[in-house]
């Protein structure tokens, strides 16, 4: 049987990375997708796609209300939009500046079959798209709920997952780290998901995004604050009751992290969230290492 993905899009002004995300898309192996891309930002993408030689009959283009949001307040509320509009159970997200490798949603669709969530190991790459670093290598398996940030202390947007089993939506009154808060409701309703320990998606670090740019540290370390206080409240209701206790301790490292790599950055300018936490969350690898 054919497992349509749905494709969820943001795009905040992706002019100039739109089409090489949408390229990745289109070079899928799993040909049955459609991309929904909701421009938060009053940008005709079709237009732009067009001229780059990229329109698609799966993609489909949708917009934010300014009636009901300011343009630009992050990427929860285009992601809502999407998520509303989409046609099919299977669900994955995309940044407009993400890239998906070739075989992800033919992996993802096949293991969705067993399990509800699909995450992957992440290839880091500069605003201009060389690489950095990875995040979550090693071997394919079963992640519990209570290991997740523990293997995919990056960015979350790239899990796949069925709607059939949860079906949450972005909290638009977090400027950050929404995508974070977007798993802990997954895991409501399943404990554990698929990790592919090869990368299957690029995420960029640009400069200008809302988790890269100016005061970043504060808005985080507020933002991380909050959702510390929610655990402590019971106001994730996990599938299974411990993995509160494990966010808890993610998140605690999370703040560390913040306070770390301001400093690290005073003397060196492309210090690297993903270098600290890991520093601070696997200590006795660093100590192997050196």
């Amino acid at each position: 049987m054919t497992q349509d993905v749905s494709i969820v899009m943001p795009a905040f002004k992706a002019e100039d990375t739109i089409a090489k995300t949408v390229l990745s898309v289109i070079q899928q192996t799993h040909p049955h997708w459609e991309l929904v891309i909701v421009a938060d930002d009053g940008m005709d993408y079709a237009s732009i796609l067009g001229q780059a030689g990229l329109l698609h009959p799966g993609i489909r283009f949708l917009s934010s209300d300014s009636a009901l949001s300011s343009h630009g307040s992050g990427p929860s509320i285009p992601r809502n939009i999407g998520l509303d509009a989409a046609k099919f159970s299977y669900v994955a997200l995309l940044d407009a500046d993400d890239i998906m490798h070739p075989q992800k949603l033919e992996y993802a669709v096949d293991k969705l079959q067993i399990h509800p969530i699909i995450s992957c190991a992440l290839q880091l790459l500069t605003s201009d798209f060389q690489p950095l670093r990875t995040v979550g290598e090693g071997a394919d398996r079963v992640l519990s709920s209570r290991d997740y940030k523990y293997t995919n202390y990056s960015s979350d947007a790239m899990v796949v997952y069925d709607r059939q089993v949860v079906d949450p939506r972005f909290d638009p009154s977090l400027p950050c780290v929404n995508d974070v808060d977007f798993v802990l409701r997954l895991f409501a309703k399943s404990d554990h998901c698929f990790h592919f320990g090869r990368p299957l998606h690029s995420y960029v670090k640009r400069p200008i995004s809302v988790s890269n740019g100016p005061t970043v540290e504060q808005k985080y370390t507020q933002v991380k604050n909050t959702i510390l206080q929610r655990l402590s409240s019971g106001y994730y209701p996990f599938l299974d009751p411990e993995t509160c206790a494990y966010m808890e301790r993610y998140f605690v490292a999370s703040l560390a992290t913040e306070a770390a790599l301001s400093k690290a950055l005073a003397t060196d300018p492309e210090a690297l969230f993903e270098d600290c936490i890991e520093k601070i969350m696997h200590p006795q690898t660093e100590a192997a290492e050196g």
